[in-house]
């Protein structure tokens, strides 16, 4: 179902695209959240949060690229995906990548850690959501997305 190369993968390289859509978004006026999409080791497709800027609370890129790829991917080529992002996904974008039916999502910041920043409650995990569907592993690069975050100053 999963590439068995995985291990093999450039995870900090993917994880260094998805800051840079965070930091893309900051930098337009969003929230500073970012995701790439995976394929063999390849980059396939890249977003950044939209929500201000497009006065649209669905778009959050995790959520948008797993609409991308549900519309232009069979399953079986999916299940052989992996999405980095920045921050772990809200209940929200968990949902969109269940029914996508991605192999991994990588995350650097954790639900518990975005709520520090925020100020708000921590949201239901997204292993709580993607169980039995996507495997879930975090944090990756943890101190490089939490300065993400504390540049953005929340």
């Amino acid at each position: 179902m999963t590439s068995p190369t995985f291990d093999d993968w450039d995870h900090e390289t993917h994880m260094q695209a998805a800051f840079e859509c965070a930091r893309e978004a900051a930098d337009r006026g969003d929230e500073p959240f970012g995701s790439v999409l995976v394929r063999e080791d390849e980059v396939i497709h890249a977003d950044s949060n939209r929500i201000v800027t497009e006065d649209d609370l669905r778009r959050h890129p995790e959520l948008t690229l797993a609409q991308r790829a549900h519309r232009a991917y069979s399953a079986a080529e999916r299940a052989e995906m992996v999405m980095y992002t920045s921050t772990e996904p809200c209940p929200m974008c968990a949902g969109g990548m269940a029914t996508a039916g991605f192999a991994r999502v990588v995350y650097s910041v954790g639900a518990h850690e975005i709520a520090s920043f925020t100020g708000s409650e921590p949201a239901i995990r997204a292993d709580t959501i993607l169980d039995g569907v996507t495997e879930v592993l975090g944090p990756v690069l943890n101190h490089e997305g939490r300065e993400v975050h504390r540049s953005y100053g929340w």
